[in-house]
């Protein structure tokens, strides 16, 4: 985790940093035995820190926000690997072009 250690010890920027005051302001203003209430971000390169732990995070993954609960585990990873940007391929029927034989298959 190299890159993870050498962006911290450079400090952390104005925008990671307004997440975890924003992320901080939602944690106190929820009551106790209470998730807080959701923090919206496109910072999917943040890395998850202690602090973190139990939020709820909204992380965009390029055209919806994905919630996402912090829990202890994720200590060290990134926001965006939490919020797939892609959506899976689900493998059909091979198409026409596919394979050398399916030049043989007629066009009905």
């Amino acid at each position: 985790h190299a890159p993870a250690r050498r962006k911290f010890s450079r400090g952390l920027k104005r925008k990671p940093l307004a997440l975890i005051k924003k992320l901080r302001k939602a944690r106190k203003e929820a009551s106790e035995h209470e998730k807080p209430a959701t923090v919206k971000t496109h910072l999917r390169n943040m890395i998850i820190v202690p602090e973190m732990i139990g939020s709820m995070i909204g992380v965009y993954n390029g055209k919806h926000f994905i919630q996402v609960e912090v829990k202890p585990e994720m200590l060290g990873h990134y926001l965006g690997e939490f919020a797939v940007s892609y959506k899976p391929v689900k493998h059909g029927r091979p198409g026409i072009g596919a394979t050398h034989s399916s030049r043989f298959i007629p066009l009905k």
